[in-house]
């Protein structure tokens, strides 16, 4: 059998392996949490249906409360399901040297060690790009929600339920919208299905990441994500509209989840005060990693994209921004993003 370009178990393997460990908790504590996150994530339905006027189906599944290995599984899984077009095509152009045993095994033990990081990062995440026939989830990581609660020193329940609130925005961005989900995917498809380079080439750009790390400890500036140095102008055009949609539906969640207001979350303000000392004031390695994985940009796109929605709600009212949902024409560009009023004269003349 043909080795494929990825050991996507070892990938897997290797994460878990990595993977912070969690809050110290008993197993009771555990499934506490797991039971609060559960009934947050439900409660959290109305009061984002009414900030945001969006109505999203009834049916939905509940939301999963998970642990750090399932939500680097389920990424790994996303990866392997919009990739496998162009690393057949490697694979096929180039069968040896390049892709052999090590080259697997080596883009595996990267990537693992990539998303091993991140899971001791992300709080939330809805599945947007899932393999036909599969449902789509809204996951809540429950271990890093906790951790990073305790962290701030905030109150655990409203934490929780400020959380849920973003992460239910997305949902209802991606189910209330009937189109978006096709969309983003057809986007991400079109990008990745355009990646035409050699098999050596391919991998080596994955061997640049220690190389990168390198680099942003030294002190040089202007490291960029490596994903952008492997795009063409067209790739680029692509990517600049997935980034912009991308900045509109973080700062959507953000505005969303501070505006259903203290009725709901009673400390929203010290929560929301103290997170963002944490987003800005990162540790030294957190910094090195965020700057060579291109996380400074992921950052920006929360505050950028609130600030876009927060205008262009001054500006029309709830329901004038949600035309932005009618139709992907209605989508910002990026530079509409920093220039909220170009959006507003577009759309609504």
């Amino acid at each position: 059998m043909a080795t494929d370009v990825v050991d996507w178990n070892l990938a897997l393997t290797t994460g878990a392996r990595l993977a912070p460990n969690g809050p110290d908790m008993d197993l009771e504590e555990a499934r506490a949490v797991v039971r609060q996150l559960r009934a947050l994530a439900t409660e959290a339905i109305e009061p984002v249906r009414d900030c945001t006027g969006l109505i999203a189906p009834s049916d939905a599944p509940p939301a999963a409360v998970i642990d750090r290995k399932v939500w680097i599984e389920s990424n790994i899984d996303a990866f392997r399901y919009v990739l496998h077009p162009v690393l057949d095509r490697v694979r096929a152009s180039d069968p040896s040297p390049a892709v052999t045993e090590v080259g697997s095994r080596i883009t595996a033990i990267q990537m693992g060690a990539v998303l091993a990081w991140l899971s001791g990062k992300v709080l939330g995440q809805y599945e947007a790009l899932v393999p036909m026939g599969q449902s789509p989830r809204l996951m809540l990581i429950a271990p890093n929600i906790v951790q990073v609660a305790q962290n701030l020193g905030v109150e655990q329940r409203d934490f929780q339920l400020w959380v849920c609130l973003h992460e239910e925005t997305h949902r209802v961005q991606f189910t209330a919208v009937p189109w978006l989900s096709d969309y983003f995917t057809a986007e991400t498809k079109t990008l990745v299905a355009a990646i035409d380079v050699p098999a050596s080439e391919l991998l080596s750009k994955s061997g640049q990441l220690l190389g990168a790390v390198l680099q942003v400890l030294r002190g040089k500036e202007g490291a960029q994500a490596l994903l952008l140095s492997v795009l063409s102008p067209t790739q680029r055009e692509v990517f600049d509209r997935i980034s912009a949609l991308m900045t509109l539906l973080e700062g959507h969640a953000d505005v969303v989840m501070d505006e259903v207001g203290p009725e709901v979350v009673p400390t929203v303000a010290s929560i929301r005060a103290r997170f963002n000392d944490r987003r800005q004031q990162p540790g030294t390695m957190d910094s090195v990693v965020r700057k060579v994985l291109g996380m400074d940009a992921k950052m920006r796109q929360y505050s950028e994209g609130a600030a876009f929605v927060r205008s262009a709600i001054d500006s029309v009212g709830m329901a004038g921004f949600n035309a932005v949902w009618d139709k992907p024409a209605n989508l910002p560009s990026l530079a509409e993003i920093a220039e909220p009023a170009d959006w507003v004269k577009r759309v609504h003349g």
